[in-house]
């Protein structure tokens, strides 16, 4: 059976609940012919990441796909670039607040999504869920996951599909800028994206 790993983060900024984590915890625990585990992260700079690449240094998915919050968005967005530079505009839940650093020194500027984006797009719109392509995944630990682990995979010659998906507070939320979807249907956005990934994994 293949295996997928969804990761989340948790609460931060004085949020109860990160929408991301709500969504993931929806998944079914199998998806298609594949098992789907759920890790949840600290929204921290490095330790997100290092967290997230232990797991798969023990598991070797066959996908990953990272979660996160996009609090000014309504729509779920795949991210199409991770990009070499952390710059926080509020501290992590550590308190830690890079300002316009290299993440890695020697790193490339920026390191693209591997996941079929553009057919997550597509399948999305056919259901009716709002989703559109990202070209920023910002620069905080949402970026900072990102960009590492692609790094990390890249590193060690894993060729595994992998990026991530911003997702928006839901319907139900109190946040001021929130989606016309639930929770219910941003976690079956995601589904149909690890759909995606699994079909062209299938096709490959």
């Amino acid at each position: 059976m293949k295996k997928v790993i969804v990761s989340a983060f948790e609460p931060f900024d004085n949020a109860k609940t990160n929408p991301s984590y709500e969504a993931a915890k929806l998944l079914k625990e199998r998806i298609g012919e594949a098992e789907i585990e759920v890790i949840r992260l600290p929204v921290v700079f490095g330790a997100a990441a290092s967290t997230l690449e232990k797991r798969i240094d023990e598991e070797i998915p066959d996908a990953v796909i990272m979660l996160g919050v996009a609090g000014t968005r309504t729509k779920i967005t795949p991210e199409v670039i991770a990009v070499n530079i952390d710059d926080a505009r509020i501290p992590d839940n550590q308190g830690n607040s890079p300002r316009f650093e290299k993440i890695d020194s020697e790193g490339a500027d920026g390191i693209f999504s591997t996941l079929p984006i553009t057919k997550m797009i597509e399948n999305m719109t056919k259901e009716g869920i709002s989703s559109e392509l990202s070209y920023s995944a910002g620069a905080y630990v949402c970026n900072d996951l990102f960009y590492r682990v692609m790094n990390h995979l890249k590193a060690k010659a894993l060729n595994i599909p992998a990026g991530f998906i911003h997702v928006p507070n839901p319907a139900e939320s109190d946040e001021e800028t929130k989606s016309e979807l639930g929770i219910d249907e941003i976690a079956r956005g995601i589904q149909i994206c690890i759909e995606a990934v699994l079909k062209e994994m299938n096709e490959s």
